[in-house]
């Protein structure tokens, strides 16, 4: 509906109610309607559902169409986000946000600062989902509210043309709410607290829900020691969780990514359940690390495995944990995304010790050999040392090259020194390029920093530290924070307006019309940033 639609709508129903709702102004009420434009979390779940789904479609089409994310730990981060991303390209097309376990453990919990390892309140994920689509919808409200009073300013100078421009802009609004793809660790428990921490989760605005094949209770960082994996089956399971809770709550294009650990995870809890040479649980089993015994070596206590008349015992563990027989991790991923794929998965997510694009395409083009459409959510870590990796990289590449690298110590390319050198230009380049290139040949339709925010809030922190508190004094804030935010065109320079004071100033005249005692007179020092 237009602007004025809107205001139509409002007025019938204004007038239906007769003389006792005269002083409510038909306007006045549209443009309420239209800075809450989302009624409920799931209204947004499945308005983004619908936007990833497209997005998905146009990158089967076009590589070159991958889409982008960057963590966020607070509603206030998300915001700034997706403002900065309206300023600076004009709309937020292939740009979401990604909500991270490893963040929550680490900054929401009431327990302090965790590990990532799943001991967080799980109902903190959802009430982070929840408090980001309510700093995105007071973006839009904040914005709108903007447009309406260029509006009234307009008409007051009786600028005809510019009232209308105005209007346009109002109806060709895009919203600040995108999709967030959210993670549930392993669940959480069982499938059955899955299903309801995702149930959660969509009623919230999530659209799309990150699961992993770890074993909830052994949950480790993947990009940490230690991580355990369940059979398929179990995965499965809560998979089928998460797609009962979608469609439930009438999110019918929902969108379920799994994850696989399994390319740096060598352990197992369970041997898995077989009913057949070759089913998923028997092909599960088979990458486990065993003895060939005879039946009178058994002792006590002993677990075996009976594989093609041969009897198999598997190592285990004083932790009571199985392991996986050595390079045996990308067939297990091959197996765990083909699997994920065939029961219900929409997108995978492959995590890897390093960021390299033949490593992955090698991945996919397994995968692809069986699915064709499999596409990927990757993890452009902080964990992984970028530059360090990179330099390596091309070394490499120029040694198998026949390049002389004889001026390169390959140990030690991340010393300053090696920062001017062509290698480090060409490995930055391939960083640059990094995305693009994955999205071409590894098939990673969303590409997202899972921490970005934690590591740019230090680092400007300890910054601010610095020069405040040393030599520098208020100049270090000055110079360094607020005449950027001037100078760059910050929207929360002026906080206040970020906080709502201008929003609250409308509906107090909405409300009390001359009465009205507002904020963002001539005292206001906001006045002083234009």
């Amino acid at each position: 509906m237009t602007y004025q639609n809107e205001i139509q709508a409002a007025a019938d129903i204004v007038s239906a109610n007769g003389e006792s709702w005269k002083d409510i102004n038909p306007e006045h009420a549209a443009r309420m309607r239209l800075q809450n434009r989302f009624q409920t979390g799931i209204d947004i779940a499945r308005y983004t559902a619908g936007i990833m789904r497209k997005d998905m479609a146009e990158y089967d089409a076009d590589t070159a169409q991958y889409t982008q994310s960057l963590g966020c730990w607070h509603g206030f981060i998300g915001q700034q986000k997706l403002i900065a991303i309206k300023k600076h390209f004009g709309d937020t097309n292939k740009r979401y946000l990604y909500l991270s376990g490893w963040m929550i453990a680490a900054l929401r919990s009431e327990f302090g600062p965790l590990p990532d390892q799943s001991m967080h309140e799980k109902t903190s994920v959802s009430g982070l989902i929840e408090e980001l689509y309510t700093f995105l919808r007071q973006a839009d409200a904040r914005e709108l509210g903007g447009l309406f009073r260029e509006l009234d300013a307009a008409r007051k100078a009786g600028d005809e043309v510019a009232a209308k421009a105005t209007e346009n802009k109002i109806d060709n609004f895009q919203t600040h709410v995108v999709p967030i793809i959210a993670d549930i660790d392993a669940g959480f428990g069982n499938a059955e607290a899955t299903y309801l921490l995702a149930k959660k989760m969509i009623e919230a605005g999530a659209c799309a829900i990150q699961i992993e094949n770890q074993v909830s209770d052994e949950k480790q960082c993947g990009h940490q020691d230690g991580k355990v994996t369940v059979p398929h089956e179990d995965f499965l399971a809560k998979i089928r969780a998460v797609r009962y809770a979608f469609l439930e709550l009438g999110v019918n294009d929902g969108v379920i990514v799994a994850r696989t650990d399994s390319l740096g995870a060598g352990l197992t809890k369970q041997i898995a359940v077989t009913h057949s040479p070759g089913d998923l649980g028997d092909q599960y089993n088979s990458f486990l690390d065993c003895d060939e015994i005879d039946a009178s070596e058994l002792a006590s206590g002993d677990v075996v495995i009976n594989r093609g008349g041969k009897l198999l015992r598997p190592k285990r563990l004083p932790s009571n944990l199985y392991q996986f027989r050595k390079d045996t991790g990308v067939e297990r991923v091959v197996l765990d995304c083909i699997t994920s794929l065939q029961n219900g998965a929409d997108l995978l997510w492959i995590e890897t010790e390093k960021p390299h694009v033949g490593q992955i395409a090698e991945m996919v083009n397994k995968i692809r050999e069986t699915v064709p459409s499999a596409k990927l959510v990757y993890n452009n870590s902080p964990s992984f040392n970028w530059t360090l990796n990179f330099r390596q990289q091309v070394f490499d590449a120029w040694s198998e090259e026949g390049k002389d690298v004889s001026a390169y110590d390959r140990d030690k390319l991340m010393d300053v020194s090696y920062d001017e050198t062509e290698l480090a230009a060409e490995a930055d380049e391939r960083i640059r390029t990094f995305q693009a290139d994955a999205a071409r040949e590894a098939g990673i339709f969303h590409h997202l920093i899972t921490l970005p925010t934690y590591h740019t809030a230090a680092l400007s922190t300890d910054n601010l530290a610095k020069e405040y508190f040393g030599e520098a004094g208020m100049l270090g804030y000055v110079k360094g924070v607020q005449r950027q935010e001037i100078r760059q065109g910050i929207a929360c320079v002026k906080h206040q307006n970020m906080a709502g004071s201008d929003m609250g100033d409308d509906h107090k005249e909405y409300f009390a019309g001359d009465a009205a005692l507002k904020a963002a007179g001539e005292d206001n020092t906001m006045n002083q940033f234009g």
